[in-house]
């Protein structure tokens, strides 16, 4: 690929001790292409508060970059059996070293610096190493854009639990004298196979009440009043269940809510008020709301599990479309022969959005799928689409938009049984008003999640690799390791509409597009494919013109 240096110097190091052993199990890497990623940007702005960031920034700053292709330059004494220098890898970024996040590009050196060092922290982590192989014939800029397109792909894979947790705590709270008649019953996820290991129960009707009480009894089940909704006993709680339609109860019951947890609501009448729902922590925390009109608790659990993919032949909205992430997300739903057949695009920017328009409305027209691009900025058009959009009912919704109002204006549109993915981190702490009566009475769900474990990092190589997705096709933009502060920029003010590549091994050549390499650096332009998708061969020529 244009890049040779086999030289492992080791400077200010004794080679004893402690230290000896450090190096004999580190391989010194050489960074070839990082992308560069809005969480950057955060990293930017929070500085020492960022969430990821758990050193003195003042004496150890930080280095970013996880967006990153790797080559191997050396390798420790203890490694030479298991690597050699050329072998080439991706990192899985989100590292754990005994539960505590060690993050590449945040803790750890990133992808904006010419040279790493990979540790026992990233070689044998909690989930083993964190190295991906990369096939020697892969670009660069393809193989470093896995990490974001993993992403992508892993959101519409989420699972989520069908039963009351095993093990767990359990709340459940009763609301109203009108639900007090319903035989109500947990039909599966509370037997001798799986039960929770904690039960609170807050105003439980009185025969359900009888039903837990002798349930528990037969488990073993440890069970508990809890008289006050702002606190109760034990939190967090894995499982909340309110019987009834009340939206002050679902808000107080809410925050307890653990991790990984599900809140059901079981209620046949509307809500009177729509309620204020945490969506950062949706996204951040994976939690779920599910419901059901029966009086079978398990059958909110089970009866209409999560569906995260895309429906085919459907109306997928994608909320935000014109960022970096937005545009993979569309090519991700024009990719194969079942994705929707109707698809929605918008964001604030119209310059941004026509950008997506020129990228993909070909595609979209021969493969007969209906897609529409409308900006904020073009307001009467937007209002027509949109807002005014009464028969406007979307199976699938993707909010890519780190923005409250489009949440909610977007659940106002969801067709029965039709999932929002909230893509986009809100900062924990965003309460948003949503009608969960749609929960309930409609089944839709309201999911969100953008992490990704190394198993998608290989599931997303192997996509790549095997020509199936072009993750190239996300590139815009092109610089060196010394205009990188430029490219930060134009993704923090939100100036392209797809992914930066930064060459750390090239010192000075400014952020350029695609279309400006036509005049810039002609030959690699030539390489492009149509004019405007960066390819191995764009690659090849850009690192021997500047290397």
């Amino acid at each position: 690929m244009g890049l040779v240096s086999q030289t492992w110097v080791w400077v200010g190091f004794r080679l004893e001790g402690p230290c000896l052993s450090m190096i004999r199990m580190t391989l010194l890497v050489r960074h070839d292409a990082c992308g560069l990623c809005f969480s950057d940007t955060k990293v930017i702005r929070a500085g020492q508060d960022h969430p990821r960031v758990h050193k003195d920034m003042g004496s150890d700053p930080v280095v970013l970059g996880h967006e990153v292709c790797m080559t191997v330059v050396g390798v420790g004494d203890s490694l030479r059996e298991l690597y050699q220098p050329g072998d080439r890898f991706v990192v899985q970024p989100d590292i754990y070293v005994n539960g505590v996040g060690v993050a590449y590009g945040y803790e750890i050196c990133g992808g904006l610096s010419q040279y790493s060092r990979i540790d026992r922290r990233v070689l044998c982590g909690d989930d083993g190493s964190y190295l991906v192989p990369v096939r020697p014939d892969t670009g660069y800029a393809e193989a470093a854009l896995v990490e974001p397109w993993a992403c992508v792909s892993a959101a519409y894979r989420l699972q989520y639990r069908t039963a009351l947790k095993d093990g767990g705590t359990t709340w459940i709270i009763g609301t109203s004298p009108v639900e007090a008649d319903r035989p109500f019953v947990i039909s599966a996820g509370f037997d001798e196979a799986s039960y929770p290991r904690r039960l609170f129960l807050t105003n439980v009707p009185s025969r359900f009440r009888r039903w837990l009480i002798e349930k528990s009894a037969a488990l073993g089940c440890e069970i508990q009043d809890a008289t006050d909704l702002e606190s109760p006993p034990l939190s967090p709680v894995d499982d909340i269940i309110v019987l009834g339609a009340d939206p002050e109860t679902i808000e107080t019951a809410s925050p307890h809510l653990a991790a990984h947890g599900v809140f059901a609501i079981m209620a046949h009448r509307p809500l009177r008020r729509k309620v204020r729902v945490d969506v950062g922590r949706i996204h951040y925390d994976r939690l779920l709301y599910v419901g059901g009109r029966s009086s079978d608790i398990a059958a909110a659990y089970g009866g209409v599990p999560v569906q995260p993919a895309l429906r085919p032949g459907g109306t997928t909205w994608f909320v935000g479309a014109a960022g970096p992430m937005g545009r993979m997300h569309v090519q991700r739903a024009l990719h194969g022969s079942s994705g929707p057949s109707t698809i929605l695009c918008t964001s604030l920017r119209e310059r941004r959005l026509c950008a997506v328009r020129s990228a993909f409305e070909a595609q979209a027209q021969a493969q007969g799928v209906a897609l529409t691009c409308v900006s904020r900025e073009i307001e009467k058009e937007y209002r027509r689409r949109v807002e005014d959009a009464d028969d406007l009912a979307c199976d699938n919704i993707v909010v890519l938009a780190a923005a409250p109002d489009a949440v909610a204006e977007a659940a106002e549109h969801l067709a029965p049984g039709g999932t929002m993915n909230v893509f986009a981190g809100l900062p924990r702490g965003s309460l948003i008003p949503l009608d969960l009566s749609d929960v309930y009475l409609n089944d839709v769900r309201i999911i969100g999640h953008s992490g990704l474990t190394t198993d998608d990092m290989r599931l997303m190589l192997q996509e790549m690799e095997e020509g199936s997705l072009s993750t190239a096709r996300s590139v815009v933009a092109v610089g060196s390791l010394d205009a990188a502060h430029e490219g930060l920029r134009a993704v923090a003010e939100a100036t392209l509409s797809g992914k930066v590549i930064i060459y750390p091994n090239i010192r000075t050549f400014p952020i350029t597009s695609t279309a400006d390499l036509r005049d810039r650096l002609p030959t690699v332009y030539a390489r492009l494919r149509g004019g405007a998708e960066w390819t191995t061969d764009a690659e090849a020529a850009f690192l021997e013109a500047l290397l």
